[in-house]
């Protein structure tokens, strides 16, 4: 079913445009290459990939700091592969891991095609929780920042989705209204519920086939957005 008011599109960044998954991947194998550690790729990520979805739940709920989720999610998963790693290099990896890791831009399948078919008749923005030293470089990096007219960052406003205050920052910073205006993005808690709880409407990019409950408005793949907008 169309939205016929929606003005403006608030996009997800990570794992809704930018396939963070496939251009982590690419970064670790970089950073281990480049720092002579002897580990099997897939192996290391069956192990950190949960972990790290753990710590962002940590991190968005202010139950630690950045530095906190960039070094326990590296600590914790050579801890339970049983390597032994210095603290030092921990450190190391983190550091070359936030510098390398717009190296890579894969984009998730149509995300250009979707922009240009949305942009000529609504305004389009981004809202965050990624950290601000690398979200601007994945914008334009990968060539999609002049898609958008806003980015807002959880760091510029001191709290990260769902805390209402990132969606009622961007809905400032973009001149938009709640009722005119929906939220896309892949996670459930942070996107979602978060937009839904402020009173703006969304769409889950369901690309990871959560079960959702019925009234969830949601699509498998970018081009899906058409049946909405």
């Amino acid at each position: 079913m169309k939205l016929t008011s929606v003005k403006d599109v608030f996009f997800d960044l990570d794992h809704t445009l930018w396939d963070f998954d496939k251009n982590s991947a690419l970064t670790f194998k970089n950073i281990f290459n480049s720092n002579q550690i002897d580990i099997d790729l897939k192996t290391f990520l069956t192990i950190y990939e949960p972990l790290n979805l753990n710590y962002w739940k940590l991190y968005r709920e202010d139950k630690i700091d950045k530095a906190s989720l960039r070094y326990g999610r590296l600590f914790d998963t050579f801890k339970t592969l049983k390597i032994s790693i210095s603290d030092a290099t921990i450190h190391k990896l983190s550091e070359d891991y936030i510098s390398n890791l717009t190296s890579f831009n894969y984009l998730f399948e149509s995300t250009v095609e979707i922009l240009e078919y949305l942009s000529p008749n609504y305004n389009l923005h981004i809202i965050t929780n990624g950290f601000k030293e690398v979200q601007h470089g994945k914008l334009s990096k990968s060539n999609i920042d002049h898609y958008f007219d806003t980015v807002t960052n959880s760091e510029m406003v001191g709290v990260k989705k769902p805390n209402p205050k990132i969606f009622n920052h961007a809905l400032e910073a973009a001149k938009a209204n709640a009722e005119e205006s929906v939220m896309v993005g892949d996670n459930y808690e942070a996107d979602i519920l978060g937009a839904l709880n402020f009173g703006l409407d969304a769409i889950c990019f369901n690309y990871h086939n959560e079960k959702l409950d019925n009234h969830i408005k949601s699509v498998n793949h970018l081009m899906e957005l058409k049946k909405y907008l």
